[in-house]
């Protein structure tokens, strides 16, 4: 059995920052690309960022570019997306995927989190 499962979300005030985390079981992740992507009630499913095997190589949107930060330790199989100076329009459930190959399409991804919490209050 694949799964992923993300922790760490909670709530934050507006500028803060947080720390969520993918953990994987069942795949050996450091074959995968990993995606976060994130959505509030009532919109779509929204690319946040991705990251490659190695780790050198990652993608943001244009949203969270310049405040958040993707990593990966493939020994641990999780994967870590940093966020800073976050904004009430950050809120939603954000969640990971796993990916043979980069894509920023949530339709293409194989293996889904079901997701965590981040509320970011003004």
């Amino acid at each position: 059995q694949v799964q992923l499962e993300e922790s760490g979300g909670g709530l934050v005030q507006a500028g803060g920052s947080l720390r969520v985390s993918c953990a994987a079981t069942g795949l050996t992740f450091s074959r995968y690309y990993v995606g976060w992507f994130r959505q509030a009630p009532g919109k779509e499913r929204e690319f946040v960022a991705a990251i490659s095997w190695s780790g050198n190589t990652r993608y943001y949107s244009d949203s969270v570019k310049g405040r958040f930060t993707a990593s990966r330790d493939n020994a641990k199989n999780t994967v870590y997306l940093q966020m800073n100076s976050l904004k009430p329009e950050d809120t939603a459930v954000y969640y990971c995927a796993a990916r043979r190959e980069y894509s920023d399409s949530a339709s293409l991804y194989d293996y889904w989190g079901q997701g965590t919490q981040v509320t970011v209050s003004s």
